[in-house]
């Protein structure tokens, strides 16, 4: 099954508006057999490129994943990357910044969990809270990240000096062998309302409740422009912007998957050549093992 996924790519050729941006479509399975082949078969796929790029180890893949509250990222990553060798791949979670944290610049802790050669680097949050959280609650900024009073006074140059700092990040890691993909995962407010009573209401997942949620929902719209902004500034060729319908999160999976698999699919990676002498040299080995 073939999914056209340049509709969902924002690469800085077009400008995103969020409120136009659906987060539902048609589903993309015609039942829970064919959503799990699929699903699968894509696991496989990024799992065999995966060795390839491992194997020639001239690339390693950033992704990263934003989303309101409930979207939906822990299960993608879960559902999405089943079946990958665990070698080739990490997954680093970025919460409130940590005391050593905040003794270093904003960027810092993004840098100290890149990717290496041969490998997929997950990132669940990122850098990208340093542009949507301090936007839409500014008092972080001037409270909590012990930054110059010089550098809060204009709040408007700050947020365009860290979008610019991001697009060099992001160009210096292309260039180098690292690009990204980022996906925002868009789920309706009805949805995420739906998801967080859910949590509620069935014990097994109370441990995913948290009251900070509700609390965020009053910010709804702020982080809304927030994530047009920042995504709208961020979005190039080298780093593009997926903003993947996530109200119904099987057809979220399958277009995330096939996007993964499709840009890795892009990078120039070759297959090892054959070493003709190592090849014999190792021939030999093969009398020496069975008499073991």
């Amino acid at each position: 099954m073939k999914f056209h996924t340049d509709q969902f790519r924002y690469d800085g050729s077009k400008k995103l508006k969020i409120s136009k941006t659906p987060t539902k479509i048609d589903d993309l399975y015609d039942d829970k057999d064919e959503y799990h082949e699929v699903l699968a078969s894509q696991a496989a796929e990024i799992d065999d490129w995966q060795n390839r790029m491992f194997a020639h180890n001239h690339f390693g893949l950033l992704i990263v994943f934003q989303a309101l509250d409930a979207a939906g990222k822990d299960g993608t990553i879960q559902k999405v990357f089943t079946g990958t060798n665990p070698a080739g791949i990490q997954v680093t979670s970025f919460k409130r910044p940590t005391e050593q944290e905040l003794d270093h610049d904003w960027l810092w802790r993004s840098w100290r969990d890149l990717p290496e050669r041969g490998t997929i680097r997950i990132f669940n949050r990122s850098y990208y809270e340093e542009v949507l959280v301090t936007k839409v609650h500014p008092e972080i900024l001037t409270d909590s990240q012990r930054l110059p009073e010089a550098a809060t006074k204009d709040l408007g140059k700050l947020f365009e000096q860290r979008y610019e700092a991001i697009r060099d990040m992001e160009k210096f890691l292309c260039i180098n062998g690292f690009p990204t993909i980022k996906f925002f995962l868009h789920v309706s407010k009805d949805e995420q309302a739906n998801r967080l009573i859910a949590r509620i209401e069935g014990p097994q997942k109370n441990w995913k409740f948290e009251v900070g949620d509700v609390k965020e929902r009053n910010f709804w719209n702020d982080y809304q422009q927030a994530y047009e902004t920042a995504i709208n500034e961020t979005a190039t060729e080298h780093a593009p912007w997926y903003i993947i319908p996530a109200d119904d999160k099987k057809t979220m999976r399958l277009l995330v998957g096939r996007i993964i698999a499709d840009e890795i699919s892009k990078l120039p990676i070759k297959e090892p050549k054959p070493d003709v002498a190592r090849f014999e040299e190792l021939q030999k080995m093969i009398p020496l093992i069975r008499a073991q």
